[in-house]
C-alpha cells in the first residue's frame, strides 16, 4: 500500500531564525487533498557525553515553552552548511565545557513527527577533557553528572520527560552491554 501525501501547493506562514512554519496542500493515498501545517527546522545534535564508564554528564536547562527545567543530554541546532560532527563538538564544547578525544555516530531521531521535520543527530563522547564553558549569551546551564541506572530511573519517575534524552538512554543502554 502506498502510504505517501504528494505536495500540491504551499506557503510559508512564519520565518523566524530559529524556525519556519509552512502550510502545504498535498494529495493523499485516496487521491483526496488534506492541508499540513508544519515547523521547518534546520537540524541538530545531541551528545551522550560519558564523563568515565557508565557516568554521564546531563544539563538542567529551562525551556521557555512549556515552562520548566528539564534535565538533558546537551545539545543544540546546527549552523548553516555545518557538518554534524563540527556541530555536537561545538555544542559539547559550549554548554559543558568539555572537549571528546572519541566520537561515535549512533543514529538520529525524529522528535516530534506530527508537527515538525527536525532530525537530530546523536553522538556518544569519551574521553573528555574539562576546558570551560562558553555559552551563548542568555543560556544558562547547571550541569551535573548521572550513572546510567540513574538516569533510567529518572525517566520512569517522570524527572526526564526531554525525548531526545531519553532517546539517548536507550543507545547508553546498548553501550552499556
Amino acid at each position: 500500500m502506498d502510504l505517501t501525501e504528494t505536495f500540491l501547493d504551499g506557503e510559508q506562514i512564519f520565518d523566524g531564525h530559529l524556525l519556519q512554519v509552512r502550510r502545504d496542500t498535498v494529495r493523499l493515498p485516496d487521491g483526496a487533498t488534506a492541508t499540513r501545517e508544519y515547523v521547518r527546522h534546520p537540524g541538530a545534535c545531541v551528545v551522550i557525553p560519558e564523563l568515565r564508564p557508565g557516568v554521564f554528564i546531563f544539563e538542567r536547562q529551562f525551556r521557555y515553552p512549556v515552562g520548566e527545567v528539564f534535565i538533558e543530554f546537551p545539545a543544540g541546532k546546527r549552523d548553516a552548511g555545518e557538518a554534524l560532527l563540527v556541530c555536537a563538538q561545538r555544542e559539547l564544547k559550549e554548554e559543558t565545557g568539555y572537549v571528546a578525544a572519541q566520537w561515535t555516530h549512533l543514529g538520529r531521531t525524529h522528535n516530534c513527527i506530527g508537527y515538525s521535520d527536525e532530525c537530530i543527530e546523536i553522538f556518544h563522547a569519551t574521553q573528555l577533557q574539562q576546558l570551560g564553558q562558553s555559552l551563548d549569551a542568555g543560556e544558562f546551564v547547571e550541569l551535573f553528572e548521572m550513572t546510567l541506572d540513574e538516569a533510567e530511573a529518572a525517566v520512569r519517575d517522570g524527572r526526564i520527560t526531554d525525548a531526545k534524552t531519553i532517546t539517548c538512554l536507550f543507545w547508553a543502554r546498548q553501550l552499556a552491554r
